[in-house]
């Protein structure tokens, strides 16, 4: 493969000026996961922006989300909803592309302005993470429909408004998109910012335990009382005897208790596990299993369980690794060096390689500080990264990869 007049004319409209005042536009419209009301503007702008693609843009309502409150109850939670846009769905072979439109940044936080720390270096509220990676594909997919080829496959743009707290009102719909595509792209920022992509991951499962006592006067008859919270700094000190190499368990908070002369008869243990492989993630669910039932015979308590592993640890099997060499080759031919290497973070791509699709999740722009107010985008990463994309679809469009 080399970057012959074809190739060369694919990727020479890719306009970085036009990219950078989407990501600009999109970075000014506050998305965190909780903020409806925002997430509603940015899907408006994202659906305005994608139509310059064939097929139509729909808007997914989330899937209904519960979780436990400080009381044990359980309450609904609420999502904004999400972006798909299916072109040519009676193609032979279709692929997945994919993003997210919330950020980890509330409507309150104080990080909600862009300013440029450098001639190339922008720092901004999810312009990494990753509404520079949404213009990245999208102006990608524009590059390629272009082209004589973009005629051989179809495809599903989804872009979800969740994956900050975990896609848990999207993960279904990721995985109905996902499941029987060729492959599959999704647009986080590098896991470096020399380009580097992620490779394995690891999962990771969000638990609430509820622990229900029996509540009695702390001075006149604590025997009749069963405190809750004891046991769960019981359930606590066996979450960390659970854990192995294979799967960190990191118990997170403890909601709950009384007055100091009451004996408590409520509390809610929080706890996430990062499994390394599906057999680590059943391991650790066969232990847990047998914990709750020992701390309730112990301390004569009724325990409630919440949640489970909402990302599945990524492997790297033989037909995703091609996927990865494609990459690599078409950075060679751009004279983009591209490395990879595993990590302990999740994201979307956790999900859709567990419906058996091939996926690279990191072919967003390169950028760093994510998740905090130093976050910043590279913007000639902009089209470095999207010209990149064009040449793997042109690839996933004409040969046979896998």
């Amino acid at each position: 493969m080399k970057l012959d007049s074809t190739l060369k004319r694919l990727i020479e409209p890719i306009d970085q000026d036009a990219m950078l005042a989407q990501a600009q536009g999109w970075s000014a419209i506050n998305t965190g996961t909780a903020n409806l009301a925002g997430l509603a503007e940015q899907a408006t702008a994202l659906a305005d922006a994608f139509a310059a693609l064939p097929g139509e843009v729909e808007m997914i309502d989330p899937a209904p989300v519960t979780a436990i409150d400080a009381a044990g109850q359980e309450v609904e939670r609420q999502f904004g909803q999400h972006l798909v846009l299916r072109v040519r769905p009676d193609a032979e072979r279709r692929l997945i592309l994919t993003g997210h439109m919330d950020t980890v940044f509330p409507v309150d936080s104080a990080f909600q302005e862009q300013r440029w720390l450098e001639e190339d270096v922008l720092n901004g509220p999810g312009l990494a993470d990753m509404k520079g990676g949404i213009a990245v594909f999208l102006h990608a997919l524009m590059a390629f429909e272009q082209s004589e080829h973009a005629r051989r496959i179809g495809y599903d743009v989804l872009i979800n408004s969740d994956e900050e707290t975990g896609s848990l009102s999207s993960a279904p719909l990721i995985e109905q998109l996902a499941r029987g595509k060729y492959a599959a792209l999704t647009y986080e920022p590098s896991a470096l910012p020399d380009g580097t992509l992620a490779h394995a991951r690891g999962g990771s499962g969000n638990y609430s335990l509820t622990v229900t006592g029996k509540s009695a006067h702390a001075g006149r008859n604590p025997q009749d009382g069963r405190n809750a919270i004891v046991a769960a700094a019981a359930l606590t000190i066996g979450l960390k005897q659970l854990q192995t190499e294979e799967c960190p368990v990191n118990p997170a908070r403890i909601d709950g208790g009384a007055a100091n002369n009451v004996v408590p008869d409520n509390a809610v243990l929080r706890f996430n596990i990062r499994p390394k492989s599906p057999a680590a993630a059943e391991s650790f669910e066969a232990g847990l299993a047998r914990l709750i039932g020992d701390v309730q015979q112990a301390h004569e308590v009724e325990i409630h369980r919440h949640g489970g592993i909402t990302r599945p640890p990524k492997p790297v099997d033989r037909r995703a690794q091609k996927l990865f060499d494609l990459v690599r080759d078409c950075g060679a031919l751009l004279g983009q060096e591209i490395g990879w290497q595993s990590t302990g973070g999740v994201c979307d791509g956790n999900n859709i390689a567990a419906t058996g699709v091939p996926v690279v999740d990191t072919l967003g722009v390169r950028g760093g500080a994510i998740h905090s107010p130093d976050e910043y985008l590279i913007v000639s990463s902009l089209k470095e990264r999207a010209a990149l994309s064009a040449l793997v679809l042109h690839n996933l469009a004409t040969e046979d990869v896998f």
